[in-house]
């Protein structure tokens, strides 16, 4: 099966001890002492896009990119989009408007730097734009960025704006698109259907179903994610942080990669800039 309206594949670039699941219980002053895995981890990756001959976007942090600078340089070189996902993985809404701004503009100009390449999109660390800090999009706008990915339109416990429109939007009717994930809706709400955990842990058949319903019935692009370390069985285990942390992060790791190769041989798939072209 290939459908004919290409979605968008991304990727959202951080190590595995950065995750919002592990917050509380690795302090950000350890990450300079931790072995990292990530650059290993997004080589495997460019190897499977270009053996599956698939172009993405990846969504970087601003931490991961001056430590892995030959790492950003590979993916520009292999013809995929560099994006923003922020400096160090602070939520959004846990910073004020002057500290949010200061951050989106210096990881755009720092990934322009390291890349060689625009950087139009941004993608806040766990979803966290929404009815608490509806601010953030006009000062992405006025940092250069001329689209954003950071609405999940669903009820999650860490993120999620149910409320939003499930399409691209214009924020306050400013300048700057939101292209929120991917959701069906039914029985009265949204559901998720763009990547991440519920990838791992949900039969692949019912994210194949939901997305060629999106694609079908719609007729609009869906969006897929996932991280780096979602590819990574091997990497340590952390302890002491809770069974929900440890379900959410470890569940069906060692089966991600094929399940990669099933998602990228049943659907077209291309970058957010030319999936979304009218609006990037």
């Amino acid at each position: 099966m290939n459908t004919r309206i290409p979605n968008a594949m991304t990727v959202d670039v951080e190590d595995y001890f950065q995750v919002q699941a592990f917050a509380a219980c690795i302090d950000r002053t350890a990450w300079h002492h931790i072995a990292p895995r990530v650059e290993a981890n997004v080589d495997r990756i460019l190897e499977q896009f270009a053996a599956a001959g698939v172009s993405a976007t990846f969504f970087t942090l601003g931490w991961i990119a001056e430590r892995h600078k030959p790492m950003v340089r590979r993916i520009v070189a292999a013809g995929h989009e560099l994006a923003s996902h922020g400096y160090d993985h602070t939520r959004a809404d846990a910073q004020d408007p002057a500290t949010f701004g200061a951050d989106v503009s210096r990881t755009r100009l720092l990934l322009e730097d390291i890349g060689g390449a625009p950087v139009r999109g941004y993608r806040a660390a766990t979803f966290s734009i929404g009815t608490r800090n509806p601010w953030a999009f006009r000062l992405l706008e006025n940092a250069g960025y001329t689209y954003s990915s950071s609405v999940n339109p669903i009820r999650h416990d860490l993120y999620g704006m149910p409320d939003a429109p499930r399409v691209p939007f214009r924020p306050d009717g400013g300048g700057l698109w939101e292209i929120p994930m991917t959701t069906l809706r039914a029985f009265g709400r949204n559901w998720p259907c763009s990547g991440g955990g519920y990838f791992r842990l949900l039969p692949y058949s019912a994210f194949r179903q939901g997305l060629t319903l999106v694609n079908r019935r719609e007729r609009r692009p869906g969006i897929f994610y996932f991280h780096p370390w979602e590819i990574d069985p091997g990497q340590p285990r952390v302890a002491d942080c809770g069974w929900k942390s440890r379900f959410r992060h470890y569940t069906n790791l060692s089966r991600m990669t094929a399940r990669l190769d099933r998602l990228l041989r049943d659907f077209a798939w291309d970058r957010m800039d030319r999936v979304f072209a009218d609006k990037t």
